[in-house]
């Protein structure tokens, strides 16, 4: 019995570590933005420089601002407001991506911006 569980295990860590290696492999800045926002991605909200990755978990909206020249640092930011709420923001110069920047947004509507360097992008109210 024991061996059987120890078995299963060991087979789970293994399947895990293969599915984050392709994941590492076959799109790393998507893998990227999913190591730091749980749940489900739901939109991405791409602009000249980069792109805003946005997921859903439950009420939870999480978003992250990905760079799409990623290596030298720059201004960029990321924010997240439910409709009725004050915004959420992660802004400063980074290398990669700004954020995570999460917010119970429950089943009200959200509005996404992000910006890496002079170039932005805002949603409107999604996920409604």
């Amino acid at each position: 019995m024991v061996s059987g569980a120890i078995r299963r295990r060991l087979a789970l860590g293994l399947a895990m570590l293969s599915v984050s290696g392709l994941l590492a492999v076959a799109a790393p800045a998507e893998a990227h933005a999913a190591d730091h926002c749980a749940g489900r991605k739901v939109r991405t909200l791409p602009f000249s420089t980069g792109s805003v990755a946005v997921y859903k978990r439950g009420g939870y909206v999480c978003a992250v601002t990905l760079a799409k020249k990623p290596g030298t640092k720059r201004k960029m930011s990321v924010s997240v407001r439910a409709r009725g709420g004050r915004p959420v923001v992660d802004e400063g110069k980074f290398k990669h991506h700004a954020g995570p920047v999460t917010v119970y947004a429950g089943r009200r509507c959200v509005w996404v911006k992000g910006t890496v360097a002079k170039a932005s992008v805002s949603s409107g109210w999604i996920l409604c």
